[in-house]
């Protein structure tokens, strides 16, 4: 790259200030080493044009270099010669009007490396240099110690000076797995008092204050990378790979320093729902607010075997953006290997972007339109993730008794129920943050600070309602258990004992004694008598006394032989829920774990009593409802001049186990959205469909048909 080109890709970074939230559409070519000489630059720099990518994340450096780097050990690409594609793809892009982002791998290090600095090397427990898991003929760096701060730091910085991108951007940058070598054993030493864990058990001390240490030590490199870049660039920024919730990061800090992040959420394996995707971008749109997320997805397939060169279906391509776009997160299409073996993908997500780029002003979202929120948690195991069996058997065990059951059970009774909501961190819980729910959902939150409890507390006070499950607050922040529930008083009862898991467990449906009726979280369940009830249970006191309750336990009784398969008590007062009014707060709470339940087993019992609860604690006309047949999620959202209404079909006999074959289209939805107060409609678009249907206001509330939904719709509704 000569100096004049240098000075241009200079002088647009200087005036691209406060970048961050303009690109809508994004993109990330990752290149293999042998791609210099082969890959065609204008058949890419073509496509980016044709996709509309306003952002575009490419292959620069770590693992190996894709142009001409002057630093001891970065490895240039062994195809590079003369060339710099990297150089080239950003001017390219620049010359379009697309931002850039340099993206970086420091998972491994070549033998050269090695040999020159051993003290770069990730060290297992033994004191053995540990070899990449995949490849070995590369070896695993250590990301605390010199080669994470001083010699990627140095690669960033000759990024920075040659290229003036937007930002960098490294994959795979976080520490692998313990680390033993001598730099991380001093420094634990030093801030803890401690030598490093030898066990997984989270509640080992040792083990415990290295999942602290791992996160400040993140943060630590997170804000000397960024602090590094903004020297050469102070438009610039170090954008660092995030993938989901259980990443080992606090999610809220990341939220506070992050202005842009692509989820690194590329698709669906094994048995995983559909909706996975928008329950991700919900969860990062949760810690980063209104800053732009982009749903990063392959085009390969996800799954075990690592096919980086195959080809997603279409169906499943197009239901992955549909709702992740649902969530509020902005489309990004990513492939590995600048040489295109097959492309029957390129005709799909040109369709896809396309269609974004020309309603692109009804996608940018300023604020969800929702009434619900959804609690979540990061699970305490995060810190113990031993990645790609590095130390033999696999270390990884997030929910010893399935705790993220709970949130997923919640979350897909929620979308069944057709109910619209946000995800909400724990660690989120001011009154500010969540002032505009009516209700929150709190599913097994097992760990609560004094603090999280007293702002549930000032939220019912102010009108709030909560629906909520099992454990949710017996532990303090710290999982040290608590005697009984710090949410206690708003439960109306005390905590004695726990039983589980337990086999063959029944409810009994009850009418109020003194008015004959069945209460409304019942409804659709009257001529039950008696329903299953969950694995894991409390025994719970109440603080006063119980006139009514509408459920009533069926003590366990044996399931084997069949012959004593028969209940020993057909009936007990012990309550199996718990109602409270409390002004106009409403409180529902389980003593059982029925959204685990639900989860595991999918009992539509359970999916009836989820939903009535949520409709009685709120207490009022849903903000919006969708009738008609099939599964589908829903979001609402407002735009500065309109709000959007998004109906993802997620009809499918694959809807959880990718992926989708087939598109199964569903028939009419009626649709009746209330709309914000003081604004007026003035038009109605299907932009899917690209019609504009007839409609009908009937007070705050507009009334419209959508006739039939293939993958998805959006309903523009233009407002002054």
């Amino acid at each position: 790259m000569n100096a004049e080109d240098k000075k241009y890709l200079a002088e647009i970074a200087a005036n691209n200030n406060n970048w961050f939230d303009k690109p809508m559409r994004f993109a990330n070519l990752t290149l293999v080493e042998n791609d210099p000489g082969l890959y065609d630059l204008q058949f890419w720099l073509d496509y980016l044009k044709k996709t509309h990518i306003d952002c575009v994340t490419l292959s620069a450096g770590g693992i190996v270099a894709y142009y001409p780097t002057n630093i001891p050990f970065h490895r240039r690409s062994s195809w590079l010669g003369d060339m710099d594609p990297f150089g080239d793809l950003v001017l390219g892009a620049r010359k379009l009007g697309i931002a850039v982002i340099a993206r970086n791998d420091c998972q491994a290090v070549h033998q050269a490396a090695y040999e020159a600095h051993p003290e770069w090397i990730l060290e297992d427990v033994n004191g053995n240099k540990l070899r990449h898991w995949e490849n070995k003929e590369l070896w695993v760096p250590c990301i605390f110690g010199s080669y994470g701060f001083d010699f990627m730091t140095e690669v960033y910085k000759e990024i920075m000076s040659n290229y003036s991108v937007d930002a960098v951007f490294n994959n795979h940058w976080g520490q692998h797995s313990t680390c033993y070598c001598e730099n991380c054993r001093r420094e634990f030493k030093k801030a803890y008092g401690m030598d490093l864990p030898r066990t997984f058990d989270v509640n080992d001390p040792q083990r415990s204050n290295y999942m602290k240490w791992s996160g400040e030590k993140m943060f630590q490199l997170i804000n000397h990378w960024d602090s590094a870049v903004k020297k050469i660039n102070p438009n610039s920024r170090f954008n660092p790979n995030t993938g989901h919730e259980k990443y080992q990061i606090d999610m809220v800090k990341l939220g506070e320093y992050a202005s842009i992040l692509n989820v690194d959420k590329q698709g669906r394996s094994g048995h995983e729902p559909v909706w996975s995707i928008g329950r991700t971008g919900k969860i990062f749109r949760s810690i980063l607010g209104k800053k732009p997320v982009a749903g990063g997805y392959s085009i390969a397939p996800e799954g075990s075997y690592r096919w980086k060169d195959g080809v997603q279906g279409s169906p499943e391509m197009r239901i992955w953006h549909a709702d992740g776009l649902a969530s509020g997160m902005r489309p990004s299409w990513g492939k590995f290997s600048g040489v295109v073996y097959d492309t029957r993908w390129m005709k799909t997500i040109e369709d896809i972007f396309s269609w974004h780029h020309k309603w692109e002003k009804y996608m940018r979202n300023e604020e969800s339109i929702t009434d619900v929120g959804l609690v979540y948690g990061q699970l305490k195991e995060w810190g113990i993730f031993e990645s790609h069996d590095i130390w033999g058997p696999k270390a990884v065990n997030f929910s010893k008794r399935g705790e993220d059951d709970n949130n997923m059970g919640m979350y897909h009774a929620l979308v069944e129920s057709r109910i619209p909501f946000d995800m909400v961190h724990v660690n989120k819980m001011d009154l500010e943050a969540i002032k505009k729910y009516k209700l929150l959902i709190l599913p097994n939150i097992t760990d609560m600070s004094d603090k999280q409890c007293e702002q549930i507390r000032q939220f019912v006070k102010q009108g709030g309602s909560i629906v909520t499950t099992y454990e949710t607050s017996i532990n303090d922040e710290n999982g040290i258990k608590r005697g009984t529930f710090g949410l206690s008083d708003l439960f109306g009862v005390n905590y004695k004992a726990s039983r589980g898991p337990v086999k063959n467990s029944y409810i009994k449906i009850e009418k109020d004694r003194l008015t004959g009726k069945y209460h409304p979280i019942l409804e659709g369940l009257e001529d039950a008598n008696r329903i299953i009830n969950g694995s894991w249970q409390l025994d719970v006191e109440p603080i006063e006394k119980v006139e009514n309750t509408p459920l009533t336990l069926i003590p366990a009784y044996p399931h084997m032989p069949m012959e004593d398969c028969y209940p020993r008590c057909l009936q007990t007062d012990v309550a199996q829920v718990y109602l409270r009014e409390i002004g106009d707060s409403r409180i529902v709470y389980f003593p059982w774990n029925i959204d685990q339940t639900f989860w595991e087993a999918m009992f539509e019992d359970h999916l009836t009593l989820l939903s009535n609860s949520v409709k009685w604690a709120l207490n009022r006309e849903k903000l919006i409802s969708v009738e008609g047949s099939g599964l589908i999620d829903i979001s609402v959202w407002q735009q500065k001049e309109s709000m959007t209404v998004h109906i993802v079909n997620l009809t499918n006999p694959r809807m959880f186990k990718a992926p989708f074959r087939e598109l199964v289209p569903i028939g009419e939805q009626k649709v009746r959205v209330c709309i914000p107060t003081g604004k007026k409609v003035t038009q109605v678009r299907l932009l899917v469909t690209e019609v504009q249907p007839d409609f009908e206001l009937d007070g705050d509330y507009l009334n419209i048909s959508v006739p039939s939904i293939l993958v998805n719709e959006v309903i523009a509704i233009d407002l002054v």
